[in-house]
């Protein structure tokens, strides 16, 4: 409990971040414009980091009842319940009413982490894919990777392949699974950097299923950029991303 205290405080620390003035600016003229008068509540979540709602995807690879028992002390209720079309029970996933951020885990080389740290929206695409045992899957655009981890606590894909152009994501993206997904099973993972507006021409109706996250906007990191440069950039290469996601759905 001492070590979660300690965790939380840690946690609450990196979130005291500054406001990138540029960023915030061109927001308000763009989202003024689409948003009206919905921006003024949408830029009040946008701004706090505090009040951001993450969600604690169990890691069914290494189980704790320990961990869920904790869930449940600090106001933890599962995030999918009810009638779905496809939920599967060894999807364990939790949230809570008041936003917060349970303490994330590092790396460890060697040592599955007991949980992934990710907004619950993210999970609704997995769970709209209805993915079987033994079908072929590809994550498209994988990296950090919390949607493959997700999909492998639905089921044991026959074939998984996972993708990643960037170079520096595709290392990202490999931890997480290194992180998450035990022997033998990680050896069934084929991880690539490939052009992701290609492997439809490289690999023609090879797969059962595929799941496309296509980059975006990644407004809520950006806001808190400590390059100024690199913001601006940014603020010009976001232009050119529907061009880039329609390739990638086609």
């Amino acid at each position: 409990f001492l070590l979660f205290l300690k965790l939380e405080n840690k946690t609450k620390g990196k979130l005291q971040k500054q406001i990138c003035q540029v960023v915030l600016d061109h927001f308000e003229k763009q989202y003024t414009t689409e948003l009206g008068d919905t921006w003024t509540s949408v830029r009040d979540v946008l701004t706090y980091p505090l009040c951001w709602q993450y969600a604690v995807l169990l890691n069914k690879f290494s189980q704790s009842a320990e961990l869920e028992s904790t869930l449940h002390v600090k106001g933890y209720h599962p995030a999918f319940q009810g009638p779905l079309p496809y939920l599967p029970a060894s999807l364990k996933c939790y949230i809570r009413r008041t936003p917060g951020r349970f303490p994330a885990q590092k790396h460890q080389a060697g040592k599955l982490k007991e949980y992934y740290l990710l907004n619950a929206a993210s999970l609704l695409p997995v769970l709209a894919l209805e993915v079987k045992d033994g079908e072929d899957v590809l994550d498209l655009c994988a990296a950090p990777g919390g949607k493959s981890v997700a999909i492998l606590q639905c089921a044991y894909p026959g074939n998984f392949h996972c993708n990643e152009y960037d170079d520096l994501r595709s290392r990202w993206l490999k931890q997480t699974i290194e992180s998450f997904i035990p022997d033998p099973l990680i050896n069934l993972i084929m991880v690539s950097k490939l052009d992701g507006r290609q492997i439809g021409d490289l690999k023609p109706e090879l797969y059962d299923k595929v799941l496309v996250d296509a980059p975006c906007s990644n407004d809520r990191s950006w806001l808190f950029s400590s390059d100024f440069q690199q913001a601006t950039l940014r603020l010009i290469q976001r232009k050119e991303l529907s061009f880039l996601q329609f390739q990638l759905l086609r």
